[in-house]
């Protein structure tokens, strides 16, 4: 018997097993896919000479994260690769945003936008390394993050306080209007805030924006060298080195609950494992409390809040081995690992209220990999490895193009909704389809296939705007890993601080099933609500 059971292997799940591994525990990781990773994983299906990037590509959080740093992983054979510039966003006037590790690059970048902008960059990135190590500090810890709140609260003050709050508050089409004349510095923030399901009008969506793209100033968009799945291998070595057993193959329909603690777990096939402490869940807050943990066991108000928790957007990708180099008209945009495609903040508005309408986008943002421009290795000389992926709703009421897609991702619809991204780069890059080997297309459907977490091919474990944040995430109130089951842990992008490869939700959830147990350790919040719940069944 196990000192604890992991259900999921993917990153947070690892990293979890690990922290747990260290501090001497027995642990058995079951994931329900024929091999690790989750969303971390890479093939050469698309072609045999090209590595292809299943999911997740590149990791700026990964770069920045304590949490991973921590482990090592260079111990395990795990390099990075960076392209020569982080980020491009090309316009079809032949302009273009340029975001590097250099800041000075950066700014001069901007500057060809408006006189004045590349200095209005250079105050946000002073801005930011005055308060980067307290950001990542609260960041990448449980919520709330006291100590690291208050270290914050002082770098703030000295910043600017209020002022600064409010501006990472913002919109970020209201923060780039304010701080930039012209539109390269606005693309940039916008761009970034989009890799989440923030539009350029959502509150918040302004710090966000500013976090990734600081983020990649610092740290680029690093990329595992040979391929995404090589950060899974060299978690799983790390584990299975300290004892630890990944079993893959075994989904868990079930957490046991006995005498009001979570005690082991039921797979597919009936086999029941019991944990001798705990029990930690790589799976969505949806997953968890809708289908793993009997409702009796749960508060209804928790399974009433559950009703109202948002997916991300749904996200449809395609992958690509390319006989040449993308034929882009902006030559910068060759040099970049992530090229965005949109013409405009405009652009980037019209496709979020296309998606928030229910309609599939016509002209979609496409964030466009080039991972043989970020490492050399991933495919023959003078070939790129490439992908792009875009955001359509979950629930489609129409067609903003001229395809009547409805949703159904069948054979046809996935076809035509590949050819409109392919024509989205066309416009930046024409004759890119002359260079197109072989493609794969991974719809909404194919993603969730490939990993249950993805839920109709959601990437974040759940919306990132303002109102499942913090406290609010999962649910109101909650904010923890722990769980109202004694023994339980929540580990999973569900979680603080959200998706994004990192490892804080499973680092946070390890550490708590070490530490205090839960009548202690559960927010005062959440124990009211508990009890009020209780007092409402009698």
């Amino acid at each position: 018997m196990p000192d604890v059971v992991v259900i999921g292997a993917g990153p947070n799940g690892l990293v979890a097993a690990n922290l747990l591994a260290d501090a001497g525990w027995s642990v058995e990781v079951l994931e329900a896919q024929p091999e690790p990773g989750g969303a971390v994983r890479h093939d050469r299906r698309v072609d045999p000479d090209f590595a292809s990037d299943l999911f997740s590509a590149f990791y700026p959080l990964a770069a920045a994260s304590p949490v991973l740093a921590g482990l090592n992983l260079d111990r395990e054979g795990l390099s990075w690769s960076h392209a020569p510039q982080v980020l491009a966003h090309p316009l079809p006037d032949g302009r273009c945003a340029v975001l590097s590790r250099d800041v000075a690059v950066t700014a001069a970048s901007l500057e060809a936008f408006a006189p004045g902008d590349g200095a209005a960059w250079t105050e946000l990135w002073d801005v930011w390394e005055t308060l980067r190590p307290g950001i990542l500090d609260a960041l990448f810890t449980p919520f709330p993050p006291l100590r690291a709140g208050a270290r914050l609260a002082l770098k703030l003050r000295a910043a600017g306080g209020l002022r600064l709050a409010r501006t990472m508050a913002l919109p970020v089409r209201r923060l780039g209007e304010e701080e930039f004349r012209g539109e390269g510095g606005r693309l940039l923030l916008a761009g970034n805030a989009l890799h989440a399901d923030l539009a350029p009008e959502a509150a918040g969506s302004g710090g966000f924006g500013w976090l990734m793209s600081m983020l990649g100033q610092t740290y680029g968009f690093p990329v595992p060298t040979g391929g995404a799945g090589a950060l899974t291998a060299a978690l799983v070595r790390r584990l299975t080195r300290r004892g630890g057993a990944v079993r893959c193959g075994e989904q868990v329909t079930e957490v046991i609950v006995h005498g009001g603690r979570a005690v082991g777990v039921r797979t597919a096939d009936g086999e029941a494992i019991r944990a001798r402490r705990a029990v930690l869940a790589d799976v969505s807050a949806p997953a968890l409390y809708g289908s793993l943990v009997a409702g009796q066991h749960l508060p209804e108000r928790l399974l009433a809040d559950l009703k109202r928790f948002q997916w991300d957007f749904a996200t449809f990708k395609v992958d690509w081995a390319l006989n040449g180099p993308v034929p882009w008209t902006c030559a910068e945009a060759a040099q970049a690992g992530t090229v965005h495609l949109a013409e405009g903040v405009d652009g980037l508005t019209r496709f979020a209220a296309q998606i928030a309408m229910g309609r599939i986008p016509d002209q979609p943002f496409a964030l466009f990999g080039q991972m043989t421009t970020a490492d050399p290795g991933r495919s023959p000389r003078g070939t790129e490895s490439a992908w792009a992926y875009t955001h359509v709703p979950h629930r489609v009421r129409g067609d903003a193009g001229d395809d009547r897609l409805t949703g159904s991702w069948d054979a046809r619809e996935q076809s035509a909704m590949a050819d409109r991204i392919e024509a989205q780069v066309e416009r930046y890059a024409p004759g890119f389809r002359s260079v197109i080997r072989a493609r794969r297309i991974l719809a909404p459907p194919t993603l969730e296939s490939m990993d249950a977490n993805l839920h109709g091919g959601a990437i974040n474990g759940g919306t990132t705007a303002l109102h499942q944040q913090l406290l609010f995430r999962p649910t109101p109130g909650t904010g923890r890993p722990e769980t109202p089951i004694p023994g339980l842990f929540l580990a999973s992008a569900s979680a603080h601080p959200g998706g994004g490869v990192h490892g804080a939700p499973g680092a946070n959830a390890a550490r708590a099933a070490m530490g205090r147990p839960y009548t202690e350790g559960l927010s005062r919040l959440q124990r009211r609500l508990t009890r009020r719940d209780r007092a409402g069944q009698r």
